[in-house]
């Protein structure tokens, strides 16, 4: 491709806010390749998205279905994309309501508020907004996070809790992850870094699909252009280092405070982890903060569950969630 084509190409790609776009445009870019393994695909045509307000800004939203409620929330490396295995499953009898989280996809960038108690109350606003008083919750690593700032401050919007694979700030084996070698990122951020990875967003997600996977080829090409091209949206390496992670000393003593306040969690729980991660010890990292606390490990995966192995994640969580 001649490089006048190119950029034509990559103009229009970063004024394009639909996800079917960016998809199809980072196809384009990549060579002929084997069948994917986990390829991020659109979300079925029973969904709709809009950009719903909340303090300082707005958040991309997908919702589709009828019936009980249940709120997908995502991680760093990821968007509200990595959920569509499991949406499509679930929108045949369910509402299904799945955000970017905040400065994230194509949610607005604020400057601040990335402390995760003030995300739930942007969750519970979005809640309020499609009146819905009550929802099921599915997380996963910055979106555990915000999950359990919704479950602990706010525990009657939240029936069921499916939490994968990271801990919580301030609680269970939290300052042994601030020496972990591997979450050095926690601290990676300022202008400087920033700079450093200013159109190296690939080769950085590349570093958490390689290091933390079970199997790097389950995190194929396309996959990993599409979420590559998100974070290379204007704000979002910023938001997700200045914003997200910076907030988690903050995160930590707010936790420590809902804990004090409201004990431990008393809704059903599910705590799952890679096998070639957290694995079985998620279920003991969720009994520090939770009474009712079942355990599942998915097997031939690390950290990134939904990538890595679908299918055995959206038959354990449905069987969890259809549970009387």
């Amino acid at each position: 491709m001649h490089n006048s084509l190119q950029n034509c190409f990559m103009a229009f790609f970063y004024r394009v806010l639909d996800r079917r776009m960016i998809g199809l445009m980072a196809a384009m870019t990549l060579p002929a390749m084997s069948p994917a393994l986990a390829e991020v695909k659109p979300f079925p045509s029973s969904f709709h998205a809009q950009q719903m307000v909340v303090s300082d800004g707005t958040q991309y939203v997908r919702i589709g279905g009828k019936g009980p409620a249940v709120l997908l929330l995502h991680g760093f490396g990821d968007t509200g994309d990595m959920w569509e295995p499991l949406a499509k499953v679930l929108v045949k009898d369910h509402t299904v309501i799945v955000p970017d989280l905040r400065g994230m996809g194509l949610s607005s960038h604020p400057s601040a508020g990335y402390e995760k108690v003030n995300q739930a109350r942007d969750l519970v606003g979005i809640l309020d907004q499609l009146k819905i008083q009550s929802v099921v919750l599915v997380t996963h690593d910055i979106g555990n996070m915000v999950g359990y700032a919704l479950a602990a401050g706010y525990p009657g919007r939240v029936t069921k809790w499916i939490v994968m694979d990271a801990p919580l700030p301030g609680l269970g084996t939290w300052d042994k992850q601030l020496v972990n070698p591997k979450t050095w990122h926690f601290n990676f951020r300022g202008p400087d870094v920033e700079r450093l990875v200013a159109g190296r967003e690939r080769i950085l997600l590349d570093r958490f699909y390689n290091d933390l996977s079970a199997d790097p080829s389950r995190i194929d090409e396309q996959t990993r252009n599409h979420y590559a091209a998100l974070y290379a949206r204007k704000g979002a390496i910023h938001d997700a280092f200045s914003g997200q992670f910076a907030a988690f000393a903050q995160d930590a003593e707010d936790n420590k405070q809902l804990f004090a306040r409201n004990g431990k969690l008393g809704m059903p729980v599910l705590a799952i982890g890679g096998d070639h991660s957290y694995g079985a010890g998620m279920a003991d990292e969720l009994g520090f903060a939770a009474t009712n606390v079942q355990g599942a490990v998915i097997t031939n995966s690390g950290h990134w569950i939904m990538e890595e192995q679908p299918q055995q994640a959206v038959d354990i969580i449905t069987g969890f969630i259809s549970k009387p």
